[in-house]
């Protein structure tokens, strides 16, 4: 397996006997700590208040919020299911941006019918449902930064918005996935970290993991994407997704739209970095 840095993805979340365990993205960089959750409804509460955070990460604490309500719900088999149900349509609408979640949360809900007639099968089928679904989105993250490097090539120079990084995805990252494997072929790589307002998963999170990873980067403020580009500091922008639609629309964290139309007026590539659990065929457009 590729190197996934110093950030392992069971770091940053994982399902345990009767918990889950999630590092709070909301204390970063200031502490890391890792909360232990032994209800489903604080997995909601933790992917509502942005304890965990990032399209595939949240989708991965949906599949696993399931198996924690199996795991910790009533004994009588009918009041268990119920119990699921209420869960699987709580843990959707905890955020309603990302598609991820919903189509975790459904992946989970399809093993159900086939296991509701013996509660410990349908304990276990659970729980490997959402190992697998995490399992799967490192495997994604590899890919995805395998081919993504292969377009940034070398001597680059990248501007990241937001955090599309292992804290995001639980592996090693979409976009920061493609600046990892790019940064093992060229270590003189340079990221340019905007500070992504209002809640600075920038200067917060991407900064962060750079750091840990010793890539070189340097922070900016948002407003100075467009000076950096006219002189010629950017190569590429890189950038995940929360959602995409049929037509290709992007949506993303507030001010990539921005980025990008400043990006296309100096002629500066922009790579959205997506696992397919991103795409949303059911909706036409962006709009």
């Amino acid at each position: 397996m590729p190197d996934l840095g110093t950030i392992r993805p069971e770091d940053i979340i994982a399902l345990g006997d009767g918990e889950v365990r999630m590092l709070d993205q909301t204390r970063l960089p200031g502490e890391r700590v890792t909360v232990r959750l032994t209800d489903w409804r604080e997995v909601v509460e933790a992917i509502r208040t942005m304890v965990v955070r990032g399209a595939p990460a949240i989708g991965i604490a949906g599949a696993m919020g399931v198996a924690l309500a199996a795991a910790t719900g009533p004994e009588d088999l009918d009041a268990l299911l119920a119990e699921l149900d209420g869960a699987c349509g709580a843990l959707t609408a905890a955020r309603p941006t990302a598609v991820n979640l919903a189509w975790a949360v459904d992946r989970q809900r399809r093993l159900i019918p086939e296991n509701r007639h013996d509660r410990g099968a349908l304990v276990r089928a659970l729980a490997e449902g959402a190992r697998s679904i995490h399992r799967d989105e490192v495997e994604r993250c590899i890919r995805i930064g395998a081919h993504g490097s292969t377009l940034i090539g070398r001597g680059a120079r990248i501007l990241t918005h937001c955090n599309a990084g292992a804290l995001a995805t639980g592996g090693v990252g979409t976009a920061l996935g493609g600046v990892r494997a790019a940064h093992a072929v060229d270590p003189t790589l340079r990221v340019y970290v905007d500070e992504t307002r209002p809640l600075l998963q920038g200067a917060r999170l991407t900064a962060w993991e750079l750091a840990q990873d010793d890539i070189p980067h340097t922070l900016i403020t948002d407003s100075m994407a467009a000076a950096m580009m006219a002189a010629g500091r950017v190569s590429h922008v890189v950038v995940g997704a929360d959602r995409i639609a049929a037509n290709g629309d992007v949506a993303n964290k507030i001010g990539t739209y921005g980025v990008a139309i400043i990006a296309r007026a100096h002629g500066v590539p922009v790579i959205v970095a997506a696992p397919t659990s991103t795409l949303d065929p059911s909706l036409p457009t962006g709009a």
